[in-house]
């Protein structure tokens, strides 16, 4: 059932002049598995990392609509290396649909001497995010589909709380506060 309430889902014929906020609910939910895709890229194009096989235990999945982005970079990802309950969650990535170059800057400019253990991550294609149902159109500010801003917690391969923002692109419901407690 779930399978087909998704393909109903990308049928649905949308608007051509949606605004940013105006998009579908986002799917992934409470009991789903990680995409196993290679597809997602760390530092350079040739290092492929698949949070499926990646991801051993717990984890936290954080996705952000662009690096170097405001909110992205004021306050999201600094309010995770900042929390006192980080490195309780595991292995932490921070994926963005942008290449892996800027998304390693963009990790070396929040957390230079990298003590958070935070890995960021690319995604280039937008392939992961699209298996996670978690895309929006957002053509009239970055220029292509982007990722939803979430985070989800991860325990053996299956999401087991997710945190996605209702607007798209808010900071409240995917905050470090929330997701960590």
């Amino acid at each position: 059932m779930f399978a087909a309430h998704r393909l109903a889902t990308r049928l649905r014929v949308r608007p051509q002049a949606a605004s940013f906020h105006n998009t579908a609910p986002a799917f992934v939910q409470k009991g789903d598995a990680i995409p196993d895709l290679d597809v997602l890229v760390e530092g350079s194009p040739g290092n492929r990392v698949n949070l499926a096989k990646e991801i051993k235990g717990k984890g936290l999945i954080i996705g952000t609509p662009a690096a170097f982005s405001p909110a992205c970079s004021s306050s999201h990802i600094p309010g995770y290396i900042a929390h006192p309950k980080l490195k309780e969650a595991g292995q932490v990535f921070v994926i963005s649909v942008n290449d892996p170059f800027v998304t390693k800057a963009w990790g070396t400019t929040l957390d230079p001497a990298g003590k958070s253990g935070i890995r960021f991550l690319g995604d280039p294609t937008g392939k992961f995010s699209e298996a996670l149902d978690v895309t929006f159109d957002s053509t009239a500010i970055f220029g292509n589909q982007r990722s939803k801003r979430y985070a989800l917690v991860v325990e053996d391969g299956k999401v087991k709380e997710a945190y996605v923002e209702p607007d798209n692109t808010g900071v409240n419901v995917s905050a470090a506060g929330n997701v960590l407690g």
